[in-house]
């Protein structure tokens, strides 16, 4: 027994030494509610390090990256090509899941923190998103639709990099701001965080949101999920009031 409680006295160091780091994150916001008037919204991502022992190490910090995520969604994306003058949609592939909304905010350009095993491992950055194509399709062919689809959502707001967002202050407080788009999904998002050091994750945490329509936009959106059938007919009895009221206005005037 005191071989044993000797061994762990002597272990007890080494164990200590080998313990990581914790991230303690938050987000301003767990809760958006989109209304007919939203016009976007901007969330704040902060929090702490806390290192074992609650001393800072001496040597050079570690960095942070903060991924913010929508909820993965199959998409189809065409490929357009000119015929004889007319563009035309050509080849296609689907994807069986691809994450509706991403952000990465961190505190150095991604390809300066890790290598691109690592990158692709956590999916760090735009380059690095794991899609999955529903077809057999040369990787060539896969490449340029996933650069593709990667561009499509960068234009619209819905993926971006921002790197050189996340603000550390004394080695342990961080903050970054992500903003969120007008046409932003509803659905289950999630924000996580990693600590990087060395080329290594060393921590990670995640958060989740939730996005959702409020108001009347909520009540159209459920109608939609729950009674497709009386929605799809008042639908198009709406439409055909507006087009015979609009007929009626034109003869008059």
């Amino acid at each position: 027994m005191s071989a044993r409680l000797g061994w762990l006295a002597l272990a007890a160091p080494l164990l200590m030494g080998q313990a990581k780091p914790v991230l303690v994150p938050d987000v301003s916001q767990r809760d958006i509610e989109i209304a007919y008037s939203f016009t976007g919204a901007e969330l704040l991502l902060f929090g702490a390090i806390l290192y074992p022992g609650g001393r800072v190490p001496q040597e050079e910090g570690a960095d942070i990256v903060v991924v913010v995520k929508g909820p993965a969604q199959p998409i189809l994306v065409r490929e357009k090509q000119q015929i004889a003058g007319i563009w035309v949609n050509a080849a296609r592939i689907r994807y069986l899941s691809a994450p509706s909304f991403y952000a990465i905010a961190s505190s150095k350009p991604i390809s300066r923190l890790v290598d691109e095993r690592t990158r692709a491992i956590y999916e760090l950055g735009l380059g690095s998103l794991q899609l999955s194509p529903a077809s057999v399709a040369p990787i060539a062919e896969q490449n340029r639709f996933a650069r593709g689809l990667v561009d499509l959502k960068r234009r619209s707001g819905l993926y971006y990099e921002s790197p050189g967002a996340v603000e550390i202050t004394d080695g342990v407080l961080y903050r970054a701001r992500i903003s969120i788009p007008a046409r932003v999904p509803v659905g289950r998002f999630t924000a996580e965080t990693f600590l990087v050091r060395d080329g290594r994750v060393l921590a990670a945490a995640v958060r989740d949101i939730d996005i959702r329509k409020s108001g009347f936009e909520r009540f159209v959106a459920r109608a939609a999920e729950r009674r497709s059938v009386a929605y799809g007919m008042a639908a198009v009895g709406l439409s055909v009031l507006f087009g015979w009221g609009a007929g009626v206005v034109a003869r008059r005037f």
